[in-house]
Formats: structure tokens, sequence, C-alpha cells
């Protein structure tokens, strides 16, 4: 046990383990297989991480994502353990180096794919590897019952016929108690120690609120000026969806940078960068955003539209508050959601994932419209019994953020069809009543709260973490995590021995970086600050009616602007619909317009989908978009008196 503390001290920079982490290393030291829940933000990397660097031998770790197994290879590389990737966005002769190395020992941590673990050579050149144990990442994605269910995992099970005398040990972060079992099943894992943490997330705050179409872009906008300065993460249901709330923020004076599966893996990871640096404190994203995450510092995540499943929502949420501070998880939600959710369940050819998905329906459309406390939803869903029934830190439980439950700002609201008057936003929804708990019933236990460093020294070592990421090309949380600078912050060390005591500092980060961490705190001294980082730039507005002016069409602003067809298309329809931009028949032509007026004028403008299907097949969305807005703007302006 010596060498394990000895170990974790001098490369994680840790003194103690997080709960469970200590009895999960042993197991797996002791040769058994292992199926570990821990929630995100738990640890669960370090727990098949410190044993490869205890045993001085090769633990294979198989991960779904490409970019995550790069991320720990060079956090990896950055604490002095040697690890590498193996996949097939290498070249040939830099595959052929790391399997050479590989079968000689070279590394402590070597990251596979599924796929790269299914080809029909893997087997043979892996028996030649000087193996501890397999680690199988995001485990729930090896079960059909799972809301992530990827068909490459299934060949997993190949490896207990293939490396019968190798342990296996299996981590997810989300899985409920079927999902568990077909985890044990398919990875044939004999007599395994079982490690399920508590899913209870007792700094959080969970909100679910329904919103109209009138007031959801406002409400999330009220919550963004809510958290200024904070780090926030939302969620979005479609790319449409994250570049339109970009643009929507952006024009309201809030920086935002957007995450999505279709954008250039460039830019997706610079956009990352930049949010994991502080560069821009929101992120809007669909679900290709978070695994691996690791920026403890996130104040709320807002999710904009229901999600497929509470075990998605769970993971998702569970980003926000990584750091043991309190945080905020909002789930802004429409009637529409419901609706869509169900359609696309319809589309589903297969039976059985029918019936898996109205399942995860049903269950996520009860969270959102119960009067239960939602952390007890959370838990039981998950199959743990607590033994309290409020939590006090959700809104069933009388604990919801003021920005949710106060009315609508009218100077941010969108206008509605005005008659002879201007009428006021409607106030929100009310809060659902709270339905009593029993008598005998108790709370549940708080979290103890951390004492929180300088604001503006804080800000000072980040600026000084970005510039050192930025020299040595690597994530900033590479160079340093955000708990290992705000207890930096906290500790102020003013020589080895107490820079040692920092959580998260061992050795290696220790000696590289020492002499520039003691010399920041002399320049903060001094009076040095951070830098601003958030240049004003023009609203996404104002760039789109420029490029107009110029004479560029919408494609060549979508490809100006690193947008959809649709997201431009949007945005000209709603200028157009607010009088800030005068509209032109050629968008869409003299008799198209003609045409889709006169169907507007029959069946009406709130809905687009009629529209379309009692047009000729040639007329595209974008088309019918931009006609009922001027419809709508000239129907506008014939009702407001002179």
């Amino acid at each position: 046990m010596s060498g394990l503390y000895a170990a974790l001290k001098r490369y994680w920079g840790y003194d103690t383990f997080r709960p469970m982490q200590e009895r999960i290393v042993q197991s797996l030291m002791g040769g058994s297989d292992v199926c570990v829940i821990m929630p995100t933000g738990g640890g669960k990397s370090l727990c098949y991480q410190l044993p490869a660097v205890t045993l001085g031998r090769t633990v294979v770790v198989i991960s779904p994502l490409i970019a995550l197994m790069q991320d720990q290879v060079a956090q990896l590389a950055d604490m002095g353990i040697p690890a590498a990737v193996l996949n097939s966005s290498q070249p040939p002769e830099e595959q052929r180096a790391v399997m050479r190395a590989a079968e000689q020992g070279a590394f402590r941590l070597l990251y596979l794919s599924p796929e790269r673990l299914a080809r029909s050579d893997t087997p043979g050149w892996l028996q030649r590897v000087p193996l501890e144990f397999f680690a199988i990442d995001e485990a729930h994605c090896i079960s059909e019952w799972g809301h992530e269910f990827r068909p490459e995992y299934r060949q997993l099970s190949s490896l207990r016929e293939n490396f019968p005398s190798k342990p296996i040990a299996a981590f997810t972060a989300s899985a409920t108690r079927r999902v568990r079992h077909d985890i044990l099943e398919q990875l044939h894992l004999r007599d395994p120690h079982k490690y399920i943490a508590s899913f209870h997330r007792a700094n959080l705050r969970y909100v679910a609120q329904q919103c109209d179409k009138e007031t959801h872009l406002p409400t999330l906008l009220a919550g963004l000026r809510a958290y200024a300065g904070e780090s926030v993460i939302v969620y979005a249901p479609t790319i449409a969806g994250v570049e339109q709330t970009v643009d929507y923020l952006a024009d309201r004076g809030i920086p935002a940078i957007t995450y999505h599966g279709q954008m250039e893996n460039s830019i997706r990871r610079r956009n990352q960068e930049r949010w994991m640096n502080d560069d821009v404190r929101v992120l809007v994203g669909t679900i290709a955003f978070g695994l691996g995450i690791n920026k403890p510092a996130v104040r709320a995540v807002i999710h904009t539209a229901l999600p497929k499943s509470i075990e998605q929502y769970y993971q998702e949420a569970g980003r926000a508050g990584r750091d043991g501070l309190p945080a905020d998880c909002v789930l802004l939600w429409q009637p529409k959601d419901v609706g869509l959710l169900a359609y696309f369940i319809d589309k589903l050819n297969d039976p059985a994932e029918k019936e898996r998905a109205w399942q995860r329906y049903h269950s996520i459309k009860r969270f959102v419209e119960s009067a239960r406390c939602r952390h007890l939803q959370i838990c039981t869903h998950f199959g743990q019994t607590p033994k309290w029934e409020r939590c006090d830190m959700c809104d069933v439980c009388g604990n919801a953020p003021e920005w949710v439950t106060a009315p609508v700002d009218e100077e941010i609201a969108p206008r509605k069809k005005r008659k002879r008057k201007a009428k006021a936003a409607p106030p929100r929804e009310a809060p659902k009543p709270l339905r009593a708990p029993a008598p005998a019933a108790q709370p549940a236990p708080p979290r103890p709260a951390v004492r929180p460093p300088d604001r503006e020294l804080l800000e000072f070592f980040k600026d000084w973490r970005r510039r050192a990421a930025q020299r040595q090309a690597v994530p900033a949380y590479i160079v340093l995590s955000d708990a290992a600078l705000e207890d930096l912050c906290r500790k102020r060390p003013s020589n080895l021995r107490e820079l040692l005591a920092v959580s998260g500092i061992g050795e290696r980060k220790a000696e590289q970086y020492g002499r520039e961490i003691f010399a920041a705190f002399e320049a903060f001294r001094n009076g040095a600050r951070a830098e601003a980082r958030e240049a004003a730039q023009a609203s996404p507005a104002e760039e789109t009616i420029r490029l107009l002016a110029e004479g560029k069409t919408f494609e060549e602003i979508a490809q100006a602007r690193g947008r959809q067809l649709q997201t431009v298309v949007n945005m000209v329809a709603d200028l157009v619909e607010r009088g800030k931009l005068p509209y032109r028949v050629e968008w869409v032509g003299e008799d198209d317009h003609r045409m889709i007026e006169e169907a507007v004028r029959r069946l009406g403008s709130q809905w687009l989908k009629p529209l379309r299907e009692a047009l000729p097949a040639e007329i595209t969305y974008e088309q019918i978009r931009l006609v009922t807005a001027f419809v709508r703007r000239k129907d506008q302006e014939a009702e407001t008196p002179e």
C-alpha cells in the first residue's frame, strides 16, 4: 500500500483516494474482474491508471472516441507516465512503431478503439504485449438497454475467449440495474467485484421548467445573464438548434461557441479548448459534446429540450459541479419535445429497439412532469433506494433559481402580434405545486462547502495556464486542472514543499512548472493581473446584414460564417419579421413567392409543415420560412396604429 500512495502522490499529486478508488485499485491489483458504476467526475480513470503505473505492465484501455483517447494520452505524458493510442487516423508507420514499442513493454497505458480490437490481427499482436488487464471505458455502450448502445462494443465479448487469464474491468457513469447485468453477461466477467457509487450528487440543483415558444429562449438568456462570468454548458437537440442559439445569444451580448459532430475536427477541438481555457464561458453543443471533458468548475448545465432518457440527462447534467461546489442543472422543455421524441420512436423498425425507446421516453416524461423530488427520481431510476424523500436541492422540493421562476423580461421577450395596443409578455408558468413529504422523511445530507479561492488570483493563474498550454500545444486542463488551480490559489505556496501539498500537483508537475508558478505569485503581488480575453465582435445579425449588402447568397453567407444554410435563412427571416431587414422577393423568386403567399393566406403562418405539404415538391422549407416572415411582418405593420 505504501507504493500505491507514493505513486498517487508522485504522479497525481493527491494524498488520499476518493470514495471507492482504493478498494477498486486493490481489486484490480489482486487480479479480479471488476464492474464500476461511478458518477461523472468520480475519478474512474485513476482506478485503472494507477495499477498500470504501480505494477509496471501494460493496461489496454478500450475507449469510444479518438479525441478522448488522445487527450488522456497527452495528460498522462504530462504527468510522466508512458502511454500511447493506436487508431486508424495515424499514418501506417506510426501505427507500426506503436505496436513494436508496445510489444517491448514501453507503455503503461495503451488506448484502443473497439473497432481496432475487433480486427483479426489484433488479438495475435496483443498476445505479445506484457498485458496486465483490460479496462472498458463507457461500458454501458455494450448493452442494447443502454442509452448509447454501440454495436461495435458487442465484439468485446471475445476478450474472455482470446485472453482467458486476463482480468477485465468495466467502467461507466450511467447504468441502470438491467444494463449492469447486461455488462456482466456480455463481457463474461468472472465473480466480479462490483462497486456502485451513490447516484446522489448533493451539490447539484435539478430544475425542470416547462416553457412555450415565446418564453423559451428569453428564459435561457436570463439564465446565462445570471451566471455571468461562470462556465456554462448549453445542450441543444440539433445542429441547427446549436447554431441558432449561439447566434441568438451573441446578438444579445453573450459570447458563446458551437460544438457539434459535423464541424471540422480542428475547429471543434479549437472551440473546446477556448471553452476549457475560459476564453469563452458559454458552450452550446449537441450530445456530441461531453465525453471525457475534465472541467470541474462548471456552474450550470442547461438543456433546451427533453433528452432521450434519464441516463443521458444524468450523464450530461453531471458535468456541472464536479468541483463539489453548488451548481445548477436546468431543463427547459416544451410540450413539442414530447411529440418529437415520440415521432422518432415511431420511425424505428426493430420492435425490441422501439420498446426500449418507449421505456426511456416514459421515464424522462415522468421525470419532468412528476411532483416527486428529482434527486429521488434519479436515484430510484438507477436502482438506489435512499432513506430520504426530499432533497431541498430541486424545484419540486421548493428550491429553484430566481431566473427560472421570475416573469419574462419584456425587453428580451419576442414581440407577439400587436393589435391596437401592445400586450405585455405573459408571466411564466407558475411552478408546479409541491407534494408535501411524509412526516418522517429526512432531507438528503448536505455536501460540505469548500472555501472558494480569491477570484482575481484565480483568473490570473488561468491566464498563466493558458499561455503554458499554448507553448506546449495541449489543452489547458492538461497543464493543471481547475481543481488544482483553485487549491493552488487557496494555499499560495512559497516553496517546493508547500507546492507539493497542493492537490493535483505531483513531483513531475512541480518540477515542470514550479519556477513559473512562484514567479506568477510574485508578479501578482507586484500588481500584474489577467488580460481581458473576450474581444468585442460584430453580432451575427450585423455580420449577416453586411454580407447580404455585399451581394452574397445565403449559401455563401453560410460558408463564410460556418453555419448551416437553415441557420442563415432562419436568422434572415427573423430579421425580416422584426423589421430589421427589408424583404427581397428575389430571395425566393416572384412566381414561387406568389404561390407561397397564397398558401400562407389560406392556411395560416403558424406551422410550416402544412404549407410544405400543400405546395409543389420543388418549394423548399427555406423559401416558405422567408415568405411567412414577410407575411407576418406585413400583418404587424397593418395592425400597428399610426
